[in-house]
């Protein structure tokens, strides 16, 4: 399967039109909003798409951050998916030291800034090449609010909005450049209000009824419980509600939980025998409690053969060149965490545990802060213990998130060396190289859509057939905030 010589005209129009974009990457970098009130950056994007003729649809799922721009007509349907929301608490300089804008305020620690604007720019590129060759086809860029905390997409999937979609094309920045056939497990995110009666705890004990002993018994069984699941299980809490005073035997408790799995049936199950320790410990503490869901999303299944398509796509279009300035910033930023450069790669070693070719390739930049090389998927069989809304978008269309080298080795998720990172050169490569690799791919299934076949046949084996059921149930609305405003 060759990459055609069109895909490499429209790696020329990338190059070429790249200033616009990183343009795009730096204004959301500079104004960075949390989740469900990305008000700029979502007008910003679907402003510019529409001057390059896509036509807008606003308010998907409800969610007023949230829009579709299509464009062509036909089949096949390709979305291109971004995101734009940044992280509380992470403000970052455009250096690579660690210093506040502002403190307290937030930034793009997970350089959505880069993951939206990528995904646009080859949304265009593509939109390019069909119309000077009159090629059928619909391209759709899914502008995805609240990735971080709100679960965009889990809203947007329950609206049917990727419904007819053929494949989706999206990347991450990350710290080296690879397609993904790994998993994420899925997420339910729950309160457990307690409710008893208060007393004096030390007058009149007996006349009490504790809802903090359930809260504390409910956690013991849950613990109790980590023996009986499966190891892709997660359970996490805390106690956002303890009572007022140690004198007075509390009245209400809560107990807020995170539950992961890697399968949406056995998250399912898993989640109800939570419930059922929760009853348990109602009714050893005479308490009554009731529950409130707070968000949830889909474990990610990777379609293999586009991951595929993705690495000859890659092979093509060659490896990042960083030069010595950016080196030197990478180098900076990776010796305030810990570890030397060798040492990053040794963790990427253990973690991906590859095979002796791939560790001979890796081995290369144990003496660089960045990768800028071009690897084969390494996680076929990670399931990471995170969790993500692509995984809704995964369990409805086939999908593989790419990834590219826009942060050093030795940057952690979610850290402000991530921030520094996405906001100057290193990220913009990073989302460039990106942009090229998802317009290639999508240039050979537009050409060829043959692929879409052999790729919708591994979809249906992996999902069993079974259809997509949203993991945030019909009466869970999304918040709603005005610009500039709560």
């Amino acid at each position: 399967m060759d990459i055609s010589e069109s895909a490499q005209l429209v790696i020329n129009w990338l190059d070429k039109n790249q200033s616009q974009f990183i343009e795009m990457a730096n204004q959301i970098w500079q104004s960075p909003e949390l989740g469900f009130k990305e008000f700029k950056a979502s007008r910003q994007q679907a402003d510019f798409l529409e001057n390059e003729g896509f036509s807008i649809t606003w308010n998907i799922g409800d969610l007023n951050t949230a829009f579709v721009a299509e464009w062509g007509e036909g089949k096949p349907i390709l979305g291109f998916i971004g995101e734009y929301d940044a992280l509380p608490g992470l403000s970052q300089k455009n250096q690579p030291t660690k210093e506040a804008i502002e403190d307290g305020e937030p930034g793009h620690g997970c350089g959505h800034n880069l993951l939206g604007t990528g995904a646009v720019a080859s949304a265009v590129a593509v939109q390019k090449w069909l119309k000077s060759n009159s090629e059928s086809g619909t391209i759709r860029y899914y502008g995805c609010p609240a990735e971080e905390s709100g679960g965009g997409k889990v809203y947007m999937a329950r609206a049917g909005a990727f419904d007819d979609l053929d494949a989706a094309l999206n990347f991450h920045p990350d710290n080296i450049n690879m397609p993904a056939k790994g998993g994420a497990v899925g997420v339910n995110a729950t309160y457990f209000r307690f409710f008893g009666r208060t007393a004096h705890a030390g007058g009149a004990p007996h006349k009490g009824r504790s809802a903090l002993d359930a809260v504390e018994l409910m956690n013991v069984g849950v613990n109790y419980l980590r023996e009986h699941v499966k190891d892709d299980v997660r359970m996490h809490y805390i106690i956002t509600e303890g009572g007022k005073a140690p004198n007075i035997v509390p009245e209400e408790a809560e107990v807020y939980y995170f539950i992961r799995a890697a399968k949406p049936d056995y998250l399912a199950e898993v989640v109800e025998r939570v419930h059922k320790v929760a009853e348990g410990a109602a009714l050893m503490t005479e308490t009554t409690f009731e529950t409130r869901f707070d968000g949830g999303c889909s474990a990610v299944l990777s379609n293999h053969y586009l991951a595929d398509l993705q690495y000859q796509a890659m092979q093509l279009i060659g490896s990042i060149a960083f030069t010595q300035e950016e080196i030197d910033f990478a180098q900076v930023i990776n010796e305030s965490f810990t570890g030397t450069n060798s040492d990053h790669i040794d963790d990427m070693i253990e973690y991906f545990k590859p095979s002796p070719d791939m560790v001979a390739e890796l081995d290369e930049y144990r003496d660089k802060p960045l990768i800028g090389g071009n690897f084969i998927a390494l996680d076929e069989r990670i399931i990471e213990t995170g969790s993500t809304d692509l995984g809704d978008l995964s369990q409805i269309v086939p999908v593989s998130e790419l990834g590219t080298t826009c942060w050093p080795t030795g940057c952690p998720g979610h850290s402000w060396g991530n921030v520094a990172a996405s906001g100057m050169s290193i990220g913009h490569k990073g989302m460039m190289h990106a942009a090229k690799i998802m317009a290639a791919t999508a240039i050979e299934l537009y050409s060829d859509p043959s692929h879409l076949v052999d790729i919708r046949q591994e979809f249906e084996q992996k999902t069993g057939g079974k259809p997509y059921i949203p993991p945030m149930p019909e009466d869970v609305k999304p918040p709603r905030y005005e610009q500039n405003g709560d």
